[in-house]
């Protein structure tokens, strides 16, 4: 038994290697929270340079946790933003030899990798040195599916297609990818309707799937169970939904983290959100990594000041620049505890760019959205909030710099969802989910039952015994 009372499973050492963006390695650190708070040893890789941004204090109340480095074999500029092409090809390209190495100088041999999924080579490394592999999906199910069965998009005729006659097809429907209502050919990600090495680069992840040995998906059974069967009757090995893969397990801390982050100062929000009445505040966040032109940040200040809503905006850098614009209604500050703030009594909307772990958080938190899809999986994320599970409105629905979204716009859908009827359905229907997604993480939820059937796999694989198995 650990010092901490978690019982380990002696011989069990799971190096767990995440893409290197925070909307992977903060999904890849949570699963692997989970793993530790059942007794697996977990061996976290990042390189030195993430190591020095998350800090090797992420993994909260942990100790089964260790982190080892791998050189900043990616160029700085690259990792935050300004050449995502030469980002991936860096990471699809440089990141392999390192991170074999390192499995050589561990002091326990790993007997099992979990890789993200877009790192094709940590599965070429695990066949090659007959380590089982697992692979980490951080997006929805849906878009497993869709990106799994590329192939059909070219088989019936709909990829590839010459820009200059995307905009005539965006409106022709698809309804054979396995597990997928109707979608349009428009709200495919962008990366597939346009030829570029990024597709080439997930083709080529994808085509390393079935050659793992198990695959773990951030997001819970319950949200797209139709998905999820469909696919487990399709793919050779295993799929465990083990989500949703967020901090749910530091709410139960009763402290409220007010520390400074990357060097900027610390703004008591909480004692802000503190001071609003119930259901009053919009959070507003736009993600972590992909730019916003300063064009269309003054339009989303401009709308957010003329609808007169309360609002708690994360702008990262241009937080300073923004606060002039604010006035008494709301509050610009250039980090926060998401979760937290989401869960808060005063938080009654959330205008987000559709990444998947705010999605999760949002459900999580039983908030509704306002959805502002930036680049790749959230346009189909929106889809997904808007109309399937009818948890939100659309704000914007061209991604690119170019289709600016106008304040007025920005306010009457903000209105909409803050004010009236139309917010108050909303908002129950987002409490269903999130009742949903409670269930999912009690003991004898769909995620630990999932879980706890992953590490009996793996244990299987690997000769071992699970032992004082809890739930």
């Amino acid at each position: 038994m650990s010092r901490n009372g978690i019982d380990r499973i002696p011989g069990l050492h799971v190096v767990a290697m995440p893409f290197p963006g925070h909307g992977h390695i903060n999904p890849m650190m949570n699963v692997c929270t989970l793993l530790a708070s059942k007794g697996l040893a977990i061996t976290f890789v990042v390189t030195e340079e993430w190591l020095s941004l998350i800090g090797s204090g992420s993994a909260p109340n942990t100790p089964n946790i260790r982190f080892q480095t791998i050189p900043n074999v990616i160029p700085s500029e690259l990792t935050r933003g300004s050449d995502y092409t030469g980002f991936i090809e860096a990471v699809c390209t440089e990141m392999e030899a390192p991170f074999d190495q390192l499995l050589d100088r561990l002091e326990q041999s790993a007997t099992c990798i979990i890789a993200d999924s877009f790192l094709a080579w940590a599965v070429a490394i695990g066949n090659r040195r007959n380590i089982p592999v697992t692979l980490l999906w951080s997006m929805a199910p849906s878009l497993f599916s869709l990106r799994y069965h590329y192939h059909l998009l070219v088989a019936h005729g709909h990829l590839p297609v010459p820009v200059e006659k995307f905009s005539e097809r965006k409106d022709e429907i698809i309804t054979y990818i396995p597990g997928i209502p109707a979608i349009r050919f428009g709200d495919l990600p962008p990366i597939y309707t346009r030829k570029n090495e990024i597709l080439k680069r997930v083709l080529e992840a994808f085509s390393w799937v079935t050659k793992a040995q198990f695959i773990l998906f951030t997001s819970f059974y319950e949200l797209q169970p139709h998905v999820i069967d469909t696919l487990r009757g399709i793919l050779p090995i295993p799929i465990y939904p083990v989500g949703p893969s967020i901090p749910f397990m530091s709410l139960q801390d009763t402290v409220k983290p007010s520390e400074a982050r990357n060097g900027n100062p610390a703004v008591d929000y909480f004692k802000w959100l503190d001071c609003q009445p119930k259901n009053s505040v919009l959070y507003v966040s736009l993600g972590s990594f992909l730019p916003v032109s300063a064009t269309q940040m003054h339009e989303i200040a401009m709308g957010l000041h003329i609808s007169g809503v309360r609002y708690l905006w994360v702008a990262r850098g241009e937080a300073s620049n923004l606060e002039e614009t604010c006035g008494e209604m709301g509050l610009v500050v250039p980090w926060c505890d998401q979760l937290r703030v989401l869960c808060h009594s005063s938080v009654a909307g959330f205008l987000t760019h559709c990444g998947w772990n705010s999605i999760l958080e949002a459900i999580n938190s039983g908030v509704p959205m306002l959805t502002f899809p930036l680049f790749a999986d959230q346009i189909p994320n929106s889809l997904l909030i808007v109309e399937d599970w009818k948890i939100g409105l659309t704000v914007k629905e061209d991604t690119g710099e170019e289709n600016v979204v106008g304040r007025d716009k920005i306010a009457r859908v903000v209105r909409r969802l803050m004010d009236g009827e139309e917010g108050i359905e909303l908002r129950e229907r987002a409490k269903e989910l999130q009742r949903s997604c409670q269930r999912a993480i009690k003991n004898d939820g769909s995620t630990f039952t999932n879980l706890n059937a992953f590490i009996g796999g793996l244990l299987r694989i690997t000769n071992l015994e699970f032992g004082n198995e809890r739930t």
